[in-house]
């Protein structure tokens, strides 16, 4: 199994517009993030969680030429607003419907945003369809499974999603966008080789994950690997992962991982 992260950042991105902080002027580049979403291959299987705003670039830089499955994770519009894109993948897919799995709430903002894309097929080459099913608690594909789970976030539920690669029995856990991991999500996540987090930044917020809240949650989770995502222009890479507890690191856009 590999994941590709596509992007790490927040709903205003990093560099933010008209700001002359620290990281915004950063040359590390690992303190350049787009919004958040990642691409990963499950035996051959190519999953794509998300489509933010700069999902057209992010296949560009990362060379994603392939999708089989689409998952949003919420109708924000920094995870759903890059979702016309998919329209190229429509195209490689024989000109059929991209499935889309969501939550309720997720599907009803593709559908009030994207009406033009309700469809089997697309009405002509070069545009999209898309086919709006709910995400189910498991879905059984031949290359392996993806369990999701709800977690809160502010007003809405986010899908918590668990990646079990079929041959390989690795386990990916990504939990994006949330303010606290239920019992049920810590449980799914048990034995995770590896744990992606909401840690958005060293201050509490009502609707995400603090650096210190993802901490304790990824030591109750137990994965030798932990990658915080999500993160805001107050985190400045180098500095801030140094004083992360042993085990947990802050992704960063173009990061891959082998599993």
């Amino acid at each position: 199994m590999e994941v590709i992260f596509l992007g790490t950042g927040t709903s205003q991105g990093v560099p933010m517009i008209a700001c002359e902080c620290a990281v915004c002027a950063s040359d590390d580049p690992r303190n350049r993030r787009t919004r958040a979403s990642i691409h990963v291959v499950m035996d051959g299987l190519h999953v794509q969680v998300d489509a933010p705003p700069e999902f057209r670039m992010q296949c560009l830089r990362e060379k994603i030429r392939r999708l089989d499955v689409f998952i949003l994770t919420h109708g924000h519009a920094d995870h759903v607003a890059g979702m016309d894109d998919l329209r190229r993948f429509c195209d490689l897919i024989g000109g059929n419907a991209l499935t889309v799995y969501s939550t309720e709430e997720g599907m009803g903002r593709v559908l009030a945003m994207y009406p033009y894309a309700m469809a089997e097929r697309p009405i002509a080459k070069g545009y999209a369809a898309f086919k709006l099913v709910a995400m189910p608690t498991l879905l059984e594909l031949p290359e392996g499974t993806i369990q999701s789970t709800l977690l809160p976030h502010g007003g809405v539920n986010t899908l918590g999603l668990v990646f079990t690669e079929r041959s390989s029995g690795k386990k990916l856990v990504y939990y994006t966008d949330c303010k606290r991991v239920p019992r049920e999500g810590v449980e799914f996540a048990r034995g995770a080789d590896i744990l992606v987090l909401d840690g958005l930044r060293p201050e509490p917020h009502p609707s995400h994950l603090s650096i210190p809240e993802a901490c304790a949650a990824a030591a109750e989770i137990g994965a030798p690997q932990t990658w915080l995502t999500h993160v805001t222009h107050h985190t400045d890479h180098g500095p801030a992962e140094a004083a992360l507890p042993g085990g947990i690191k802050f992704a960063y856009d173009g990061l891959r991982l082998s599993l």
